[in-house]
């Protein structure tokens, strides 16, 4: 239902947004353009370590999968963040990949391991040898479809901004997305946090996705380095999430690690 509403606000919003697409390469980016991307997601969520293609991380309750470490949860999970992992296969399968069986299904099923204990004591399994042969080989595939999910991004951050903050919003992702460099900061921060428009996704009725850091930009007068505010922007929604954050998640220990990563987001490529 979610990602049904979802892309209705795309449609609705294309037409909202299509005046103000101009002057961003968003959409007009090179299949070399599209792999640095891809390597800088994946060695942001991975190191760059094809062994870190499938990984359960301590104090999460879903499974982390491929270059963007796509979010899949087992069944009967409480899912605070959105799924991705289903929605790559989808992309992938319309791309012509060739699925596993047990994962091209309707609906799509959920993670067959129910917690991270169950997954490190899980043993050799078939299941789990076809999902890395399918992260490793469809890398490209994964780095398309992280590009086009910032292509789809600015129409859902538009329709779910408040009224009167959409032309700053459209804005500043221009702003941001005017160079290939702030591209790969837009992509991987979307891909790290999410667009900030879900629900669940918040603390304290606060989000802390690209949508609350594009909103917590100042003006290119006050900051005309667009990707310099950019930054001090993230770091800012970051801190804010940690402190809302429920006590019994300890989120002050990932702070540093997160700080550190969107700072490399000046660093040159």
């Amino acid at each position: 239902m979610l990602l049904k509403t979802l892309l209705a606000a795309f449609i609705f919003a294309a037409g909202i947004t299509a005046a103000h697409a101009q002057g961003t390469l968003v959409g007009k980016l090179t299949p070399e353009e599209i792999r640095l991307i891809g390597e800088r997601v994946f060695e942001n969520e991975c190191g760059a370590k094809d062994g870190n293609l499938v990984t359960w991380n301590e104090g999460e309750d879903f499974l982390s999968l491929g270059i963007g470490h796509f979010i899949w949860y087992p069944a009967g999970g409480d899912k605070t963040f959105l799924e991705s992992f289903g929605r790559f296969i989808e992309y992938a399968k319309a791309d012509g990949e060739k699925i596993p069986l047990w994962l091209d299904k309707e609906p799509f099923p959920p993670c067959p391991w129910s917690s991270r204990g169950d997954f490190l004591n899980a043993g050799p399994d078939p299941r789990l040898s076809e999902l890395k042969d399918l992260l490793k080989n469809t890398k490209s595939v994964q780095a398309e479809f992280i590009a086009k999910q910032l292509e789809d991004s600015l129409p859902l951050l538009i329709e779910s901004a408040p009224e009167g903050t959409r032309d700053k919003i459209t804005l500043q992702f221009n702003r941001v997305a005017s160079t290939f460099q702030g591209i790969c900061a837009l992509a991987d921060y979307l891909n790290f946090k999410g667009l900030g428009i879900a629900r669940s996704e918040s603390y304290q009725g606060k989000g802390w996705g690209l949508l609350q850091v594009l909103e917590g930009m100042r003006d290119e007068n006050e900051a005309p380095d667009a990707l310099s505010e950019f930054t001090r922007a993230a770091k800012i929604v970051l801190e804010e999430r940690v402190k809302n954050s429920p006590p019994g998640r300890n989120e002050q220990k990932w702070l540093p690690g997160w700080k550190k990563r969107v700072n490399k987001y000046l660093d040159q490529l």
